[in-house]
């Protein structure tokens, strides 16, 4: 684990307020009809503008800026001219690269109206991420964090995706340590003081198993039934941490947007 200065941290923090700012410029006009390529050109062209470069495009050869990801695709699709449609699960996942330091979240979209089983999906998901990142503090480990995920969402019946995971973040988009949505109390790597780390739940309505797409890149349920993906980057501190992301730009586009929430 790299445990990072108090500077490393407001660089990294810098980061990941542009994530949410710009993620929050996509909300805007995310709405049935728009095509995921012009998404993704409205996300580069705002992060260029704010002296930053994307931090997905080029990653591994990653052709795009966002990974947008509609409905049985989990992680990692890749902005085309396919249309968003009413009653879409779309999940955008977005990277900057800031003053030598990477920034990474994602946040996962109802579009119109979207089935009730989506949207409490989409609920349980969100939840999760925040029951995960409750235990990312100095004295846990690992294993608690993947355990406080997975136990509430199988609660409600939903799966665990388990090869992909979480990551701490810095100077190199994905560092160590492995952040898993899965495990037991007490068991894995024991969380150090200012390690960061993305916390990303990844969680399927119906079974854990995924199928990587013919694209190389796309991620999809095995089963074709829908996933949610939400993900945000804190800081391990002693008693609570520390958020370095925000939903607060994109919760303020929800709030005047009636196509999305």
């Amino acid at each position: 684990m790299i445990v990072k200065t108090l500077e490393e941290i407001e660089l990294i923090r810098e980061s990941s307020l542009l994530v949410g700012k710009t993620l929050a410029e996509v909300a805007k006009i995310l709405r049935p009809g728009v095509k995921t390529i012009e998404l993704d050109r409205v996300a580069e062209t705002f992060i260029r503008d704010n002296g930053a470069v994307p931090g997905f495009k080029g990653y591994g050869d990653f052709p795009a800026t966002l990974c947008i990801s509609i409905n049985e695709q989990v992680v990692h699709g890749i902005p085309s001219d396919r249309e968003v449609k009413d009653g879409d699960l779309v999940s955008i996942d977005c990277g900057t690269y800031l003053n030598g330091y990477y920034g990474d979240y994602a946040y996962s979209f109802a579009v119109g109206e979207v089935e009730d089983s989506v949207r409490q999906l989409l609920r349980a998901t969100k939840e999760s991420l925040y029951l995960g990142a409750a235990q990312a503090v100095v004295g846990k480990r690992i294993g608690d964090i993947g355990n406080a995920i997975q136990s509430y969402v199988e609660s409600f019946g939903y799966s665990v995706v388990r090869d992909l995971v979480g990551h701490g973040i810095g100077k190199n988009l994905h560092e160590k340590p492995d952040v898993f949505n899965y495990g037991r109390k007490g068991t894995g790597k024991k969380l150090l003081e200012n390690i960061v780390i993305c916390i990303e739940p990844m969680i399927n309505l119906g079974e854990k198993e995924i199928v990587m797409s013919t694209d190389g890149w796309t991620i999809s349920t095995f089963d074709s039934k829908p996933s949610a993906h939400f993900e945000h980057t804190v800081v391990v501190k002693h008693g609570q941490p520390e958020f370095l992301s925000t939903y607060d730009y994109i919760n303020e586009v929800l709030s005047q947007n009636q196509n999305i929430e």
